[in-house]
Formats: C-alpha cells, structure tokens, sequence
C-alpha cells in the first residue's frame, strides 16, 4: 500500500494566519506538485514576491488585482491566472475572496 494520499476533505487541514486579513492552508500535495487554498479579507494584500515554483491559480471567491511582472489585470471568481518561475507577483482582494493555488514542484516551505 502506497504512503501517496490520493484524497483530500477541507476539514483535515488547519488554517494559517499569514497577517492581516490573509490566511493559507495546503490541501494536498506530492512532492512534484502542490494544491493550496488562500483567503482573503477584502483590501487584503499578497505582496510582490517571487518563487522558483510555476503557479496556476483559480479564484475562487472574489475579485483581486493580479500583477505579474508589472502587467495587472482584475480577475474576477471563475477566472484563473499562472506565474512561470522566477516572476514577481502579487494580488489585492478587492472583495473578500479565495484563491486556489497549484505549484510545481511543491512548495517546501508551506509544510
């Protein structure tokens, strides 16, 4: 029987605190890929940052603006948005939302 957790239900992970307004929890991942949940009060900032990491992320509750190398859209609920590696990014909640983020490889330092 394989250790591979081929399930996950939103109960058995904890939220975490990132800082005001922001909280984060990892649904699910492997070590080549990684599902993670974000929530965002309205005014919320996910500040510029880069990561090695290429992410896709769906929103799924909202309206943020996304910037991606100095290029900013609003993406709306339903819509999605990737960063290839190495790219600063970062997003404002314009209305309380989520945001559902994959990663690959995972994010080592998320666990």
């Amino acid at each position: 029987m394989s250790d591979q957790k081929f399930f996950a239900q939103p109960h058995e992970t904890e939220w975490t605190e990132l800082g005001p307004g922001n909280t984060r929890r990892v649904l699910i991942h492997t070590p080549e890929l990684m599902q993670v949940e974000f929530g965002f009060e309205q005014g919320a900032v996910g500040a510029p940052h880069s990561h090695p990491h290429v992410q896709v992320s769906y929103v799924a509750e909202g309206r943020f603006e996304v910037t991606i190398d100095g290029e900013t859209q609003v993406v709306e609920q339903g819509g999605s948005f990737i960063v290839p590696s190495g790219l600063t990014h970062g997003v404002v909640a314009l209305t309380r939302g989520r945001l559902v983020d994959v990663f690959t490889p995972m994010r080592q330092d998320f666990v």
